[in-house]
């Protein structure tokens, strides 16, 4: 339990830092989001599961 708050937290942090230092590169990224289909958001989206996986994996390794 103390991994997965610790996980929630860090992501709270970078997704803070990405508002707070680029918000408005953050807003050209959610632009080009929105004219991506649904196969390449999925494909993005299952590509960062899978390097989150794998960091996981590593640092518990």
């Amino acid at each position: 339990m103390e991994d997965a708050l610790l996980g929630l937290g860090l992501v709270a942090v970078v997704e803070g830092l990405a508002l707070a230092l680029a918000p408005g590169r953050l807003e050209e990224m959610l632009d080009l989001a929105r004219t991506l289909g649904p196969d390449r958001l999925r494909l993005a989206g299952l590509s960062a599961v899978a390097l989150g996986v794998g960091l996981v994996w590593m640092a518990r390794g």
